[in-house]
């Protein structure tokens, strides 16, 4: 019940720009079976489903874009073998079996400046209230998303280039 009062009282906020019984109707049967987490930013909520997708719903620009209601850059990317998802105040990354990342939501933090480095090689990552770090398989480290909130690592870039473990 508390799922259904949450996704209706984002749809509400979305009603202006969106086709919202076409999105409750898809979100609900997407819902409806496989889910095995829940994540949130400030404004919309992701689902990892056993079969590796993502189902977002909320506000577009909090993260609930992945193509309920009116299609995603992301929507294709996240609609297999996403082993995690992650989340900051109004962004989320998907850490993928390969490896790989792909973000969404608040100008995805911008992780546009650190794509390629995401692009493989990732095992783990890790998150503030507005920044993301990715630990890689060869023990650097690489941030994004606000300076503040500890996406700018470039004072310490030469720590973080090699030997890293673990992040806590």
């Amino acid at each position: 019940l508390g799922l259904a009062l949450a996704i209706e009282r984002i749809i509400y906020l979305n009603m202006a720009t969106t086709d919202t019984d076409k999105l409750l109707n898809e979100v609900e049967t997407a819902l409806s079976s496989g889910v095995q987490q829940i994540f949130t930013t400030g404004s919309a909520f992701a689902a990892l489903k056993d079969n590796g997708s993502v189902v977002t719903w909320g506000d577009y620009f909090g993260g609930g874009d992945s193509g309920y209601g009116g299609g995603s850059e992301v929507a294709d990317q996240i609609s297999s073998n996403v082993k995690e998802v992650f989340s900051t105040d109004g962004s989320f990354a998907a850490l993928k079996k390969d490896g790989s990342v792909i973000t969404w939501g608040v100008a995805r933090r911008d992780s546009s400046k650190v794509a390629d480095q995401l692009s493989s090689g990732v095992k783990e990552i890790f998150s503030t209230y507005s920044a993301f770090a990715a630990l890689k398989d060869d023990g650097s480290v690489i941030t994004w998303g606000s300076s503040g909130g500890g996406g700018d690592s470039s004072k310490v870039a030469d720590q973080l280039s090699s030997g890293v473990k673990e992040i806590f």
